[in-house]
């Protein structure tokens, strides 16, 4: 069996010569909470309380100073002998692990003799380290995080798990040139230069991670920094959010219709509140030919919509005070208007781009956006302030805002303390008038909701000809289409799709 540091042997990571993330010190009394395998036999997550504190523990399989030595050869044999791939579609890691096993059969004499579990983990730092996220490559395999963020040199780690919430790890950067060549490496990885000339970063990475950063002591006093936001590569659609409990299935019916009828939607809430998860797993319920345009700063929103187009900004690095090279969010939400969409989704508004929305909003387009504040009458004075300068005429021309929060929960849920809750829906009457349609009881962990009260389901069905009673069997009867995808287990945002275009299909 590959072997790990014992208890008593674990330290923390110093820069030593030995690799294997730290846990605990020989004295420290511990207690373990969980513990799983992210890459089984060679790295294991163990997330223990120590001293009254949870704390999240890499355990890697540790090399002695034979195996250390030849891992640094091959390491230095890679950079200076790899062959160029023959294709750009190539998978790094395979590619890497691929060359690290041609170049050990042709120096082996001298690499040394090794057995095969010696070679397992050799090959398993040098793609860590070459193909992979180093450090903290253990954090970005393990499914259960979310964000992954260190505030600089010899400050620990911090994650943030799904069942844990905040918690730091064991890994700790020590040396500064390390750690700054790191956030270079991040920077090369998005395709983004940082520097002490430009040290603010923010890029996507691989896998469409978000990474934000900052180098040096430019504008971080206790050096450089970097947060790194991870993609959900299967994101949460709108049937994983009804199991979590963030919205019930008749919220996602009174959605759906709103959708339909193109009906502008705001979601609001503080940072990981869920917005953008929110945001994703609606575009789902938009008709499948209507044509969406979205507009983002870093692209994290994903639809399975054909006639779809995604708008990303551009920043750019030129010196000077003319800068034509850059285009902004109220460049492309401009620009969207030129594509006749259906709707625009814009990822997130806090400048002028809420002006650019608005307008076209009040051309007939949806529009759905998210944005920061903690209630819709905060969110209404940042849209009527600078620099977003929304007139407050237009105000109920976004027709509902939706309000996420990250709560405690009264009960356990998928076994969770903790979860993001629809807690308020309003429907925009006019500016500062507001109809409370939709408040989640924390008592309960219950919605309760008052379609019948609704002004836009009223408007919706005087366009359509229908009375009051039909417009509630609607939303009724997609109420109970979506309780019988829940049930069915089909989840996937693909498969939720493929059943939504179904049901159009029978109409």
């Amino acid at each position: 069996m590959i072997g790990f540091k014992s208890n008593a042997e674990h330290k923390e990571i110093r820069g030593g010569r030995k690799r294997g993330s730290s846990l605990r010190s020989k004295s420290a009394k511990y207690r373990i909470i969980e513990s799983y395998w992210v890459c089984n036999p060679l790295a294991k997550i163990e997330i223990i309380s120590l001293e009254g504190k949870v704390k999240y523990l890499v355990n890697e399989a540790s090399l002695s100073h034979r195996e250390e030595e030849t891992c640094k050869k091959l390491r230095s044999l890679i950079t200076k002998e790899l062959a160029p791939p023959e294709t750009l579609n190539v998978d790094l890691g395979a590619y890497i692990l691929s060359e690290a096993k041609r170049l050990s059969k042709k120096y082996r004499l001298s690499l040394g003799r090794l057995n095969e579990k010696s070679w397992k983990k050799i090959y398993y730092y040098v793609v860590r380290d070459l193909a992979g996220y180093g450090k903290i490559d253990v954090l970005m395999r393990d499914p259960n995080i979310e964000d992954i963020s260190c505030n600089g040199v010899n400050k620990p780690v911090y994650v943030w798990h799904r069942k844990y919430e905040s918690l730091p790890t064991n890994i700790i950067f020590n040396d500064e040139t390390e750690y700054d060549d790191f956030i270079i490496k991040l920077a090369h990885m998005g395709g983004k230069h940082i520097s002490s000339a430009h040290p603010m970063l923010d890029a996507m990475l691989p896998g469409r991670h978000r990474l934000a950063a900052t180098f040096r002591r430019e504008i971080s006093t206790f050096g450089s920094s970097f947060c790194i936001r991870k993609f959900k590569g299967d994101p949460f659609s709108i049937v994983d959010l009804i199991s979590m409990g963030t919205i019930d299935e008749i919220l996602a019916a009174y959605f759906w219709i709103l959708l339909e009828n193109k009906m502008s939607m705001m979601i609001i809430g503080g940072t990981g509140a869920g917005k953008t998860s929110m945001l994703n797993a609606l575009l789902s319920l938009i008709r499948p030919n209507d044509k969406i345009v979205t507009v983002e700063e870093i692209a994290e929103l994903n639809t399975l919509h054909e006639n779809w187009v995604q708008l990303t900004s551009r920043q750019s690095f030129r010196f000077g005070s003319a800068d034509e090279s850059s285009i902004s969010l109220f460049d492309l939400v401009k620009l969207s208007l030129r594509y006749r969409p259906d709707y625009i989704i814009v990822g997130e508004i806090r400048g002028e781009e809420a002006y650019a929305l608005f307008q076209a909003v009040a051309t007939g387009h949806g529009g759905v956006c998210t944005m920061h504040a903690d209630s819709l009458d905060h969110a209404v004075k940042r849209l009527t302030s600078e620099p977003m300068n929304v007139a407050e005429t237009y105000i109920p021309l976004m027709n509902v805002g939706v309000y996420l929060s990250r709560v405690d929960l009264p009960k356990k849920k998928m076994g969770l303390t903790f979860g993001r809750r629809t807690i308020n829906v309003w429907e925009i009457i006019d500016y500062e008038k507001y109809r409370m349609i939709s408040q989640w009881s924390p008592r309960e962990d219950k919605f309760h909701t008052r379609l019948e009260e609704s002004y836009l389901l009223e408007e919706i069905s005087i366009k359509k000809g229908f009375t009051r009673k039909d417009i509630l069997a609607e939303v009724e009867q997609r109420r109970k289409f979506l309780r019988h995808l829940v049930r069915s287990g089909k989840r996937s945002q693909r498969e939720v799709t493929e059943e939504i275009i179904k049901y159009y299909d029978r109409l």
